[in-house]
């Protein structure tokens, strides 16, 4: 029986790409926007160790899946996440050569993460659920909203743009194998909460620090620019709490949020960069 949903003409396979954008992170790369340019740096901090746990949780389920379909996508999921992982590993080392603490902010996030994979398997497997769905749904939002890239050095809106997609494309790999392995609704709601927490908390604070760094954290103006563009106009994550809240309905599924169209769009605009 086939128990993967990952929907036909969706394909999991990792791209062998690499973006040099070295040059790019020496500058407000966003724009010249140092809240927008600090915010995607900071979410790109949690990325190499982050992805290294999805991969370890769902790991510790792979012998336990017999369905061919998903045991390939699982195969697939683990290449695209540890390409991820390799390209903002060295986006984040040009954050460092820039004159940020990313060492700091990586033993502070580091510590997280390996308190987590201490976690009961079933605790990581939610928790790589949880996270997941945070990632889907931003890709999403990028690639529905390409204007919220706008103004983004073109080296760094094609990786922001790659990533989205491979998280569009293996969105549903992790709840696939929670279903069949772990299946505990309860259980998935609950890691959900703390994983919300943490990726707020972490976000937020890489971003601050960041600011810091740059003499912009007591800048009202940069305070204000920065809500509007979370919460106010244009509103990237007010526009996605739906969507982030829809992980606690009862039944949920990554693929009740049909993209395919969106997803075909985007891989076929960037076709001709060699990313398809």
């Amino acid at each position: 029986m086939t128990i993967s949903s990952t929907p036909d003409g969706v394909s999991v396979k990792p791209r062998h790409l690499h973006f040099d954008v070295s040059e790019d992170l020496k500058n407000h790369w966003h724009g010249d926007d140092a809240f927008r340019t600090a915010f995607f740096n900071a979410l790109s901090l949690q990325f190499p160790d982050g992805e290294q746990q999805f991969i370890n949780a769902v790991r510790l389920y792979r012998d336990k899946i017999e369905d061919p379909k998903l045991r390939a996508e699982i195969r697939g999921f683990i290449g695209q996440e540890a390409l991820h992982s390799r390209e903002h590993k060295a986006y984040n080392e040009a954050l460092k050569a820039r004159g940020y603490d990313v060492d700091r902010l990586d033993r502070r996030f580091r510590k997280h993460m390996e308190w987590v994979g201490k976690l009961p398997p079933s605790r990581q497997l939610a928790g790589t659920c949880g996270a997941e769905h945070y990632t889907a749904v931003l890709a999403n939002a990028i690639l529905s909203h390409p204007e919220w890239l706008e103004g983004a050095t073109p080296a760094m809106a094609q990786l922001w743009r790659w990533h989205a997609i491979e998280e569009t494309e293996h969105k549903s790999v992790a709840f696939d194998v929670y279903c069949e392995c772990v299946g505990n609704e309860h259980l998935r709601r609950i890691i959900f909460l703390f994983v919300t927490w943490n990726f707020f908390k972490y976000t937020f604070l890489n971003t601050c620090s960041l600011l810091k760094t740059d003499g912009k954290f007591w800048s009202i103006r940069t305070w204000v620019g920065g809500f509007n563009f979370l919460w106010g106009k244009p509103g990237i994550l007010r526009k996605c709490l739906p969507e982030f809240l829809a992980y606690f309905r009862k039944g949920f599924h990554p693929w009740q949020q049909d993209n395919r169209a969106l997803l075909e769009k985007n891989l076929k605009e960037l076709d001709a960069g060699g990313l398809a």
